[in-house]
């Protein structure tokens, strides 16, 4: 299947699942029905061309797909009834219903990892065994987070949230969008799931003009701009300071940048934007050396004190080492959770400056014992074997 033909079902897929889901008011059958209908057209379009109305054939073939599921149902009678009685308005196929989807799917009554799943899925568009293997988990169990998940929103009315009720939902959304970028950037591996969360992250956009939501997609654009630099020709991670600049994507830095400074000033300055400030000193920087880290260090203090956070305690550690040393940055480290991730590699990483490599030693094995890809095990040894005696 082509690349324009997956981006055109991904984009379509929510907005046939809003369409059934408003029509038949039950939101797991008609996500079930939307499926087996991207799945056809998977099978022909490549072949038979797309058609003319694509949403049209979408929904035409998930209509059917509901038709024949609620035929069998016991309580068809009642159900037809009532879908009858109903205005056909709601079959329009003109009515795009995304947004709606995406703040069913991150209802805050899901965990965040189910509502990563569950959005890949109806907003996504990807199968139950694609969504498995990006998280690296059997089929059948992805297959149970994902019914799950469903039957926890099942009750939900289908409809945008309610002025009182949309920041909270929008915070929901934003949070789960951020922790499925950090998926898929995390693990090299995994790319697709960092470019499924722009792809969200701006449509999003295009309907809410919160300054949050474009501090989030510019950290998102702002980060994963250095991309092509963050492995070696082995495909092994590259530190942010031995990263070759040249190879960032200079446009999509001065789209995150523009958004950032468009965002900045309107209304108070939230998480997101506080991050993509951040990010955006890095990808400002010439050079590592010239890398304003005091700014960068007061940035982090704002963002802990907001947050509240041991990750932006780890990250302003290794900004407070930048500017007082080794030394400054080991001593916020005292008393963060072991199982922190990227904990024994920091640790290890500062000690080494400090000139004790014992320690650093002990702490990259720890860090290699931990570490959840190939490639930054690949890395960590290395890092093992370079200070081995």
């Amino acid at each position: 299947m082509s690349r324009d033909v997956e981006d055109l079902l991904r984009e379509l897929a929510p907005q046939v699942l809003g369409t059934l889901a408003r029509r038949w008011g039950d939101f797991d059958a008609a996500e079930d029905a939307v499926q087996e209908a991207l799945i056809a057209a998977a099978r022909h379009w490549p072949v038979d061309g797309v058609p003319a109305q694509p949403r049209g054939w979408l929904l035409q073939t998930a209509s059917r797909r509901m038709v024949d599921q609620w035929r069998s149902d016991t309580a068809r009678r009642d159900r037809e009834l009532r879908v009858s009685a109903e205005p056909a308005t709601g079959m329009t196929t003109e009515v795009d219903d995304t947004l709606t989807v995406l703040f069913l799917c991150c209802h805050p009554l899901l965990t965040p990892t189910s509502a990563i799943a569950l959005t890949l899925r109806a907003v996504g568009g990807l199968t139950t065994a694609e969504i498995a293997r990006a998280f690296l988990v059997p089929e059948a169990t992805m297959a149970q987070r994902i019914s799950r998940a469903k039957q926890r929103v099942a009750g939900e009315r289908f409809s945008m949230p309610s002025s009182d009720e949309r920041p909270d939902r929008l915070r929901s959304v934003l949070r789960v969008l951020y922790l499925m970028f950090n998926e898929g950037y995390t693990d090299l591996a995994r790319a697709d799931l960092s470019e499924e969360a722009i792809r969200l992250a701006r449509h999003v956009r295009a309907a809410d003009d919160d300054p949050e939501v474009a501090g989030l997609l510019a950290l998102m654009l702002l980060t994963d701009a250095r991309r092509p630099a963050r492995t070696d020709a082995s495909g092994a991670p590259v530190t942010l300071a031995d990263q070759d600049r040249s190879r960032w994507d200079r446009a999509t830095v001065a789209e995150g940048t523009a958004l950032l400074d468009g965002a900045i000033g309107h209304g108070a300055v939230g998480e997101y934007q506080l991050q993509a400030a951040i990010a955006a000193i890095h990808d400002r920087a010439p050079t590592a050396d010239a890398t304003d880290w005091p700014q960068i260090l007061a940035l982090y203090e704002l963002l802990e004190r907001m947050t509240g956070s041991p990750v932006v305690t780890l990250n302003r550690a290794v900004a407070a080492s930048m500017v007082g040393g080794p030394s400054a940055g080991l001593a916020l480290l005292d008393g963060l959770d072991e199982s922190l991730p990227r904990l024994d590699q920091l640790r290890a990483h500062l000690f080494e400056q400090a000139g004790d490599h014992d320690r650093a030693l002990h702490h990259y094995r720890r860090a290699a014992g931990r570490a959840t890809n190939v490639a930054e095990r690949r890395y960590l040894d290395a890092q093992v074997a370079r200070l081995v005696p």
